[in-house]
């Protein structure tokens, strides 16, 4: 891929809890690195516990950019995004350091890996006509459709369906066509991808969850609503809010909060994996039974291979 500016790029991506985060950080240290983030939820401000967003320590005292700042009543979206990454992306590499783009959201590194598609205006008429009707009638029509789409949305996904129905209603044309045609961001970029074996991935989702209920996820969503946090905010739909809220309600035990949140993350887990497949150019490693240190060697290798 050509180059903007002669800037390289790191990108590091792959489903949630496959240790991305750890192996950013050393692979940062190592080549004098600064992390963009691109987990489509630690944008938000005050989603510290429930998106697993690294903490201070964590971070190892390594710069990263876009974790918590978005205020959680705002949207943010793809497009959004891309413009926060070419503005950051140069910026880094002008303080001589290594720009790496690390992070989950399909949507948000699609922007940059395979370019975006910015579509026509929203159609207030479409918009009111579809309101009434259940998000499972809109998704099965967009099945019918735009199954490339509809394959990498979630079918309580209200939003981005409509939108990729809208899409589709206003141009004649599948929205995952329109994509394709959209263009990457011309930058060189070398891109990993962490995975694990199925039953260890599904057992460090277990232990995140846990952990995250132990940390107090339960009076930070608490807090979260107390301070405005509503249904329509693009940040309440993050995985583990609503399953909170129904557990603070009184709708379902701890336990049963527990294991709807560890469902939720493993099905959001084999969404991802199955977008990440689709782009042939990954260097993908195998995250199970390796050290991050040992990751980071083999990523840096790879990196070094390449841009020296």
């Amino acid at each position: 891929m050509a180059s903007a500016g002669g800037a390289s790029v790191l990108v590091l991506l792959g489903p949630t809890a496959t240790g991305k985060t750890a192996v950013s950080v050393e692979v940062a240290r190592r080549l004098d690195g600064e992390i963009i983030s691109a987990d489509s939820r630690a944008f938000f401000a005050g989603l510290d516990i429930v998106t697993a967003k690294p903490t201070v320590g964590e971070r190892g005292g390594i710069p990263h950019h876009l974790i918590g700042s978005v205020p959680i009543d705002r949207p943010y979206d793809a497009m959004a995004f891309r413009r926060d990454v070419e503005r950051f992306v140069p910026e880094i590499v002008s303080r001589g350091r290594v720009p790496l783009l690390v992070g989950g959201g399909t949507l948000y590194l699609g922007a940059v890996l395979r370019g975006i598609f910015e579509g026509p205006a929203k159609d207030p008429e479409f918009r009111d006509a579809t309101a009434d009707l259940p998000s499972k009638v809109l998704f099965d029509r967009l099945r019918d459709v735009d199954p490339d789409a509809a394959s990498g949305i979630h079918p309580n996904d209200r939003l981005r369906i409509v939108r990729a129905l809208e899409v589709y209603e206003a141009t004649g044309k599948p929205i995952s066509r329109w994509q394709t045609e959209a263009s990457p961001l011309p930058y060189d970029l070398a891109v990993f991808g962490l995975k694990r074996e199925r039953a260890d991935h599904r057992a460090a989702i277990a232990a995140r969850v846990r952990a995250m209920v132990e940390r107090g996820l339960v009076d930070e969503v608490d807090r979260l609503r107390k301070a405005g946090l509503s249904e329509d905010a693009q940040a309440y739909r993050t995985i583990g809010i609503p399953e909170v809220v129904a557990h603070l309600e009184g709708r379902s035990t701890e336990g049963e909060m527990e294991a709807r949140i560890i469902r939720q993350t493993w099905s959001l887990a084999r969404r991802q994996a199955a977008w990440f497949r689709r782009d042939r150019d990954v260097i993908w490693l195998e995250a199970s039974g390796r050290t991050v240190e040992d990751l980071a060697r083999a990523i840096i290798t790879h990196w070094e291979e390449r841009f020296g």
